[in-house]
Parts: C-alpha cells; sequence; structure tokens
C-alpha cells in the first residue's frame, strides 16, 4: 500500500464518481484502466431515441463547458 497526496478538487472529484462499496483506489482503477473499442460494441443497443438525443445534448454541453474552461 502507498500514501498519496491530492488535492481537494482531485478528493471531490474522486468523490463524486465514487460507486457504493467502492474505495478510492477502485475508483482509480477503473477511470485509468485501458479498454479495446470492442468493449463498447453494443452498449447502446437498448437506448431508445429520445434517450440517445439527451444523451447527445449533454455530452455536447460537457465537451463545450471543457473547452471553454482549456482555452
Amino acid at each position: 500500500m502507498k500514501t498519496i497526496t491530492i488535492s481537494i478538487d482531485a478528493y471531490e472529484a474522486l468523490s463524486k464518481l465514487k460507486r457504493p462499496g467502492e474505495s478510492f483506489s477502485d475508483v482509480i482503477l477503473r477511470l485509468t484502466k485501458r479498454r479495446s473499442l470492442l468493449d463498447l460494441a453494443g452498449v447502446w443497443r437498448d437506448v431508445n431515441d429520445e434517450e440517445l438525443d439527451k444523451a447527445m445534448k449533454e455530452i455536447r454541453e460537457a465537451w463545450l463547458k471543457w473547452s471553454i474552461k482549456t482555452e
């Protein structure tokens, strides 16, 4: 086991992503796991058009906010 120091902002971001029963180590490993594109095949097959439109709108809004922050 190793101890690391992170900023309060990083802690809060990880805390928001933490699932019930998950440790912070679990969150970090989940987020940093290299995945194959094939792992995502079929993930959206049960999503109807309305849900897909809503998700795409949220993704576009998040991308816009992120791109403005990084300028």
